[in-house]
């Protein structure tokens, strides 16, 4: 996820919303690709479409719907949280808090938790956003919280993880790392197992912190900093790792896609692709939107691609969800483009904001949930791709930055 001058900061924090770090929110450069005339395979429907506040206020936030049962959750960067009827958009409730929401929210039992761009952890009642406790950290909070049975774990700008009493609002431990001089402005969603949390850090790190006790089970390096300059050894994971069956997925900007053992922390291989939109699984195939916005599709018993698709380019893709057999990613335009998840080709795009969608789109109930950062939302629901017109060749290593090589 993302994600001066420099000399002046001795942490600089920079905007990771492509594969180039750009300074102070400047936009990329690079022209993104021109969407062709596409006629559609599919039939894509917005079964409802609201606008419920302020969404990102025109940043790269971490402001993700929460679906649970038949309620959808969504937060703006002005401190308005609305919780909705999934099935309808109809507004249940909404709270003005009149904090800077910058990650969440996440939802559990009766409780409601988001991080703010000031260092506000805080918990709200759920049946109706009542607030229950709010917590101030040292640091920016881009990252979705997480409810951990009774603790709840976020993941600060600064890579500080903090622990919670989930009823109370104490701290209960804290691990620290050490940033570099120089990181992506992003932090990664912790990921929980049974007994500990797994988190993507800066310079290329994995650590897996014991919940109870915040300690490290193991740490290992998915890709080590390499480069002459600051900017170039830039490393970090803000991609949100993933766990399938023992085994933990994660992708590096500048770096890797790699396979780590959850139980020990070894390495079981790795692949050159630089990522810090996001990576999901589904159906024993894992999906990536690399840093140059392309959408692969590799195989994770080896990270060898099955399919990429290019002709999305430079459009600021999110992260991929999986609906059925599609693939879904947002763009800088508002769009949804739908990919045939069998060999990639896009099958629909639909038009769902006015400017930018950064967050990944939640899949819950068969329908797709999508937050526009102009504070549309919507519930789409589309129809199964035809059969492919033929099986695509497996994607060749070519060599450079962008292609999975050993």
């Amino acid at each position: 996820m993302y994600r001066g001058s420099l000399t002046i900061l001795s942490l600089l924090l920079l905007s990771g919303c492509s594969s180039i770090p750009w300074f102070g929110g400047e936009e990329d450069p690079r022209p993104p690709t021109e969407l062709e005339d596409l006629k559609s395979e599919i039939s894509v429907n917005t079964l409802w479409s609201a606008d419920v506040g302020e969404g990102t206020d025109k940043r790269r936030l971490n402001l993700i719907p929460a679906v649970r049962g038949d309620r959808l959750y969504v937060a703006d960067a002005e401190g308005r949280v609305v919780a909705m009827n999934a099935a309808t958009g109809k507004v249940l409730w909404q709270r003005e808090t009149g904090l800077p929401f910058s990650g969440g929210p996440e939802v559990d039992g009766n409780y409601i938790v988001l991080g703010s761009s000031d260092g506000d952890l805080v918990a709200l009642l759920e049946r109706d956003g009542t607030p229950l406790w709010n917590a101030r950290l040292d640091s920016e909070i881009l990252s979705i919280p997480r409810i951990a049975g009774s603790r709840v774990l976020v993941h600060t700008l600064d890579d500080s993880v903090y622990a919670f009493d989930l009823g109370s609002g104490d701290r209960l431990w804290t691990y620290s790392h050490q940033a570099p001089v120089l990181t992506l402005r992003g932090s990664s969603t912790p990921v929980l197992t049974e007994n500990s949390a797994i988190v993507g850090i800066s310079g290329g790190k994995l650590v897996n912190l014991e919940l109870e006790t915040g300690l490290p089970l193991w740490e290992t390096t998915v890709t080590p900093p390499h480069g002459r300059s600051e900017l170039a050894r830039i490393a970090d994971i803000d991609a949100d790792p993933v766990i399938v069956e023992g085994i933990v997925y994660a992708a590096t900007y500048n770096g890797d896609l790699a396979a780590v053992d959850l139980a020990s922390g070894s390495v079981l291989w790795r692949r050159q692709l630089s990522a810090n939109a996001g990576l999901t699984a589904s159906s024993g195939v894992l999906y990536v939107t690399d840093s140059d916005d392309l959408v692969w599709a590799a195989n994770p018993t080896d990270g060898t691609g099955i399919w990429k698709q290019e002709g999305l380019k430079y459009r600021r893709l999110t992260a991929p969800a999986v609906l059925g057999n599609l693939v879904a990613v947002g763009d800088l335009d508002g769009y949804v483009h739908w990919l045939d998840r069998r060999d990639g080709r896009i099958v629909a795009q639909v038009e769902v904001a006015d400017g930018p969608i950064s967050g990944r789109p939640q899949v819950s109930g068969g329908k797709l949930f999508v937050y526009g950062d102009d504070g549309t939302v919507a519930a789409l629901s589309a129809g199964s791709p035809p059969t492919p017109p033929r099986t695509p060749p497996p994607v060749q290593d070519a060599g450079n930055e962008n292609t999975p090589t050993r």
